[in-house]
């Protein structure tokens, strides 16, 4: 939508061919349905939050950020906020005024929009492209064609991979594809009967062997295979990279505020203030209810045991066992359960100033179909929003022999 209403505010005819019934399905259920479209983070942060590919995103950047956005969306009635983290929503908090935002955009800037019209092919003689042939058959001619066919999860939006094929037949290579921002999968059966269960203000470290790959802090739950939630997502970037070395290991931090003497003595306060009951039901103002239970079995403490007799040392089995609760990674859900997918379109097959194909002449590429991916807060969308618009632009600005 955004590289369609570009081309077409720069004075290109355009036509949107859309696969689905409606337009931005998927955009619909970003961010819980409220669309956390950008976030405040400097450049030089947003660049380095997608790994060693950010470099790639300098280009559409510099010409289309973060205050080109907001400013675009205020003039189509788009009023933002920020919210914890620097991740940026409609003051409505509701995904569909961004995408009526977007509806207006292209019907202010007079788009052609074809409803379920799934693409089949970009036709090319020459070295250039000279039109697009729909699933049906028919051809439309066209100087130019940008592919903004999105990644391979929520496949029921209608992101199931098309553009990746329609590439690769075109010449290009495409990365490994592989689920990104993703819940894991765990071996523990404790934690699978917590299933529902959300902590807040956690932390979580993620390692191969002794080997740290990353720590986040925030917010996760409990489900019927293992965990998700934000910091879970963000750790599953790297889980997936490292996958292939064998199960990884998960210690959750459940008062990471806390140094482990704080810890200590915060435990001995409740002993002292529950001196009469057992160790179970003397951790209800220190846990949720449904955790002591897993917390004291995993402890090796009796949970009967009256807290006047729990020794120091038990009391310290707790207090480490509190801040390093293990679990072991064995796996992640399937790309279709993923927020995005990483892997895609070779970045060194195009030109990141313009998002052009540097093997086809009228070829772009932009949004999740480039081999782009970064964290949960906006970033993801702030990408498709930049290369979208850029591709439009060059789309239609650039001139052609």
């Amino acid at each position: 939508m955004m590289a369609a209403a570009r081309a077409a505010e720069c004075g290109a005819q355009v036509i949107l061919l859309e696969k689905m019934s409606r337009l931005g399905s998927k955009l619909l259920i970003s961010g819980k349905g409220r669309c956390n479209f950008s976030n405040t983070a400097e450049l030089r942060e947003f660049i380095a939050a997608f790994g060693p590919q950010g470099r790639f995103l300098y280009g559409a950047f510099s010409r289309f950020f973060r205050p080109e956005l907001l400013e675009l969306f205020e003039r189509l009635g788009v009023r933002a906020e920020v919210e914890r983290g620097g991740r940026i929503f409609p003051t409505s908090n509701r995904a569909a005024e961004v995408v009526n935002a977007l509806r207006r955009y292209l019907r202010q800037t007079r788009v052609k929009i074809l409803l379920q019209s799934p693409a089949q092919a970009v036709e090319v003689e020459g070295g250039r492209v000279v039109g697009v042939r729909l699933q049906g058959g028919e051809g439309i001619p066209a100087p130019g064609c940008i592919l903004a066919t999105g990644g391979l999860s929520y496949p029921a939006t209608g992101s199931t991979g098309d553009g990746y094929e329609i590439a690769r037949r075109l010449g290009h290579s495409v990365v490994p594809l592989r689920p990104s921002l993703v819940p894991l999968e765990v071996e523990e059966a404790w934690a699978k009967e917590l299933q529902g269960l959300a902590l807040r203000h956690v932390s979580a470290s993620l390692f191969a062997g002794r080997a740290k790959l990353g720590e986040e802090f925030g917010e996760m739950i409990f489900t019927h295979f293992g965990v998700s939630g934000p910091i879970i997502l963000r750790l599953s970037r790297l889980a997936v990279r490292s996958g292939k070395r064998g199960k990884l290991q998960l210690f959750l931090n459940l008062k990471p505020a806390l140094s482990p003497v704080q810890l200590d003595r915060r435990i001995l306060r409740d002993f002292e203030k529950y001196s009469r009951r057992q160790l179970k039901h003397s951790l209800i103002d220190l846990l949720p209810r449904r955790l002591i239970a897993t917390l004291v079995f995993l402890s090796g403490i009796p949970s009967d045991k009256p807290v006047h007799q729990v020794t120091a040392t038990e009391r310290r089995r707790l207090v480490h066992l509190l801040q390093h609760l293990p679990l072991t990674v064995c796996g992640h859900r399937p790309v279709e359960e993923a927020i995005i997918t990483a892997g895609g379109v070779d970045l060194s097959e195009i030109n990141p100033k313009t998002l052009e194909s540097r093997l086809i002449r009228g070829l772009y590429f932009c949004g999740e179909i480039l081999d782009l991916d970064g964290p949960t807060g906006g970033y993801n969308l702030q990408a498709a929003f930049s290369t979208g618009y850029v591709a439009g632009e060059m789309a239609a600005r650039e001139k052609r022999p």
